[in-house]
């Protein structure tokens, strides 16, 4: 008989001591309203996996219920803000494309587009989410022109596009170290045609005479002339287009050396005749 009451003490503690262990982690609710409540509750008290789990939860009940928009949105800001920004993309495009009605779509993709630049890396890495996010910036810009966040869309747009500039510049520059001057010639002048708004678009004009020059120098005697006046021609749209930059000083000489390079090839050219 005193055996019988202690072994039901010891089943009582592995039962609460096992119920303590899992039951931790289960999620409780009854309803798409209090998945939603308790989800909700969680992300404002920055718990966000947590929130996460209890806004997923709201969807088992389907999308039909009137908890759902905000389930669907909260999810994505919850994805974001855990810094899950692949996740988070994907939600917000769902919301857009679902609750295409509801008023805070234009909220939604201004923030999915964030979730691109948030993942932009630097410079020197692969630059897709950062083409992304001018991309869905650019997209916002065009929908809600008068949003008050398009002047921030605006700036984050030049920001990215610098990047990217950076990037090419930086391979120009790779391309000249290595000695290979027409390939570092038309990466500089790559720069300036495709991001001629960026700070690093005066300096590529000024890489590609630097380069441009070189290649003449190295090439055959038919080829000098139509290679200097490439370097010219650089010369002529970074003074039209960039009247007061810094550099122009240094195009200014290169611009001398490929003039004077050029008029003694047309003397040479007259002189034999």
């Amino acid at each position: 008989m005193p055996i019988r009451p202690l072994i039901s003490s010891a089943l009582l503690v592995a039962v609460l001591l096992l119920t303590g262990c899992t039951g931790s982690g289960r999620l409780s609710y009854e309803s798409p309203q209090e998945a939603f409540g308790k989800g909700k509750a969680l992300f404002e008290e920055e718990k966000y996996t947590r929130a996460i789990e209890y806004l997923q939860g709201t969807f088992d009940y389907g999308r039909a219920h009137e908890w759902a928009d905000d389930a669907q949105l909260y999810l994505a800001r919850a994805y974001r803000a855990n810094k899950q920004y692949i996740l988070a993309a994907n939600e917000y495009t769902r919301f857009v494309e679902i609750y295409r009605n509801d008023p805070r779509v234009p909220d939604a993709e201004y923030e999915r587009a964030l979730t691109y630049y948030e993942r932009s890396p630097s410079y020197e890495l692969d630059q897709t989410p950062t083409k992304e996010a001018i991309r869905y910036f650019q997209l916002f810009l065009n929908r809600y022109p008068g949003s008050e966040r398009a002047e921030d869309a605006e700036a984050k747009i030049t920001e990215l596009r610098d990047k990217l500039a950076h990037k090419q510049y930086d391979a120009a520059q790779l391309y000249e170290r290595r000695g290979l001057y027409e390939a570092a010639a038309v990466s500089y002048e790559r720069v300036f045609d495709q991001y001629p708004d960026t700070q690093w678009a005066d300096d590529a004009l000024v890489g590609a005479m630097r380069r441009r020059i070189a290649f003449a120098e190295q090439s055959i005697r038919q080829k000098q002339g139509e290679r200097y006046e490439k370097a010219v021609e650089n010369y002529e749209r970074l003074v039209q287009i960039f009247p007061d930059s810094p550099v122009l000083k240094e195009a200014e000489a290169l611009y001398e050396n490929a003039a004077a390079q050029l008029e003694q090839l047309r003397e040479d050219e007259v002189a034999q005749g």
